[in-house]
Formats: structure tokens, sequence, C-alpha cells
């Protein structure tokens, strides 16, 4: 760990409760992987299919907010694959020259939702000038950090184009990623949530009580690309098996829309 950039890089995972990656290659000789944290259920059950099938180590993934991860890849963190939450970080990490150009590809599509703890009695139609205060009854609204964290960026857009935000935006408990604030909501501690739709399936805890319109905010899109410094040869195959049909299911389980056209998988 003897250099000053790799101290620094440390700490910036350490601050972000990213576990520290730069010895995974080393130890493991697998691919290190950056992924949004709305992606782990999904991605955590493709990387074993992939590495059953092709017989390679498992890969190693540190799940974060996209913005501390584009931030860790600035910082020299060594990873072979990004895969963000929102087209803004992946523009970030690519004006860097730090990925493949000719990589990026637009691999899936998500929404967002309005959810409350299990047991909540809350129904909300989410439109046009709705009382989203109201509903909160003096609560907190649990999102990503709104500045940076990508499902926190859309919703506040979605609350601002529906005209709610300004009743709300004393009361967000602001959270580093969108798991965090999905975690917020299933322990009862905030009255609702925004968090994609794809979170909310992945925690029993949680339900469903309203959906943003697609117009209400930018389209959720997740591009994904290889690191240009890379030296994992697998990186690409990997990525191919991302977009491939083989991958497809365990992504439209979570309830991600798949973007790109599969492929035959080698």
């Amino acid at each position: 760990m003897g250099s000053m950039k790799r101290r620094t890089w440390l700490g910036l995972a350490m601050a972000s409760a990213v576990a520290p990656m730069s010895m995974a290659r080393a130890q493991t000789g697998g691919l290190v992987i950056f992924a949004a944290a709305s992606l782990k259920n999904a991605l955590d059950e493709i990387a074993t299919d992939w590495s059953k099938a092709t017989s390679k180590p498992m890969p190693k993934i540190s799940y974060a907010a996209s913005s501390v991860l584009a931030k860790q890849l600035e910082q020299a963190a060594p990873a072979d694959l990004f895969i963000s939450a929102d087209l803004d970080w992946m523009d970030y990490v690519e004006k860097k020259d730090l990925i493949k150009k000719d990589t990026r590809v637009n691999l899936l599509g998500n929404k967002i939702v309005l959810i409350a703890p299990k047991d909540s009695k809350a129904t909300v139609d989410v439109k046009q000038g709705f009382d989203l205060a109201k509903a909160l009854a003096g609560g907190k609204l649990a999102m990503g950090n709104v500045d940076s964290v990508p499902a926190g960026k859309y919703g506040k857009a979605a609350l601002e184009k529906l005209g709610a935000w300004d009743g709300v935006k004393d009361k967000v408990a602001q959270a580093d990623n969108v798991r965090a604030a999905l975690l917020l909501v299933a322990r009862g501690e905030a009255a609702l949530g925004i968090v994609y739709s794809t979170d909310a399936a992945a925690e029993p805890n949680v339900k469903i009580v309203g959906t943003f319109p697609e117009g209400s905010h930018p389209p959720i899109i997740y591009p994904a690309a290889v690191i240009k410094d890379t030296k994992a040869a697998d990186a690409a195959p990997f990525l191919d098996y991302l977009k491939s049909a083989k991958a497809r299911p365990s992504f439209e389980k979570q309830g991600f829309a798949v973007l790109v056209k599969s492929a035959s998988a080698t």
C-alpha cells in the first residue's frame, strides 16, 4: 500500500463503506467490477453463473453509489469494468479518459417508485400537484443524495416536475446510495422513500405505494464500459456476457429492462 495514490483511494473507499479492492486481482486473478448499488441482486447472480460456466474466478464486485465509484476510478482505483446507474457519471469517467469508449453500452433501464414500510397504510397517487408532505404525516422521506446519487437525482427531478419538492425538501433523509435509502424505509426509520422499482422488489420489508410517471424525470439508463487501463483479458468477455441472452433472465427477474439486443454468449 506504499504509494500516496493508493492510500488516497483506500481512504475514499473506507469513507464510503466500499470494501477496498486494491489487492483483489493480485489475490484471485479475477475481475474487479465497480457497479451501482441497485444492481447487487442481479449482478451477484450473473457473476456466479458466469464463473460456473467459464470456470473463471468469481468476480470481485464493489457496490456503491455511481458517484462514489466514479470518483474512486478518478483516483486510480483498480477496476476492470464500471456499470453506472446514470449517464452522467459514465460521461464523467469518459471525459477523464478512464474507459474504453468503444465498449460503452446502454445496458439496462429502470423505474423509480415511492415505497413505504410493508405494514404502512399509506397510498399515494403520484401525479402533478400531489401532496407528498401530507402523505409523510410528519415522517421522513428517504432518498439517495439528491446532488450525486443517481436515484436521488432522478427522484428530486420528478418531485420538482410534479410540484412536490418544495413541500418535502426539509423532510428528506439523504443516504449515501439507493440501497441505504431502501434500508431506512425497511427499518421504519423513514415513512416513505424513493428508490428504483428493482430495489423495492429485492426488499420484503417494503411495499410500493406509488410509481412516478416516466415523463417526470430523465430516462433511467445504466451504461457499462470496460476500464481503459485494465489488464484483465476477461473484462470484455464478461461485458459481452452481461449483454447476452444468458444474463437477461437475471436482470428481468429483478425488474430491469434490458436495453441491448441479446447476443449469444460464448
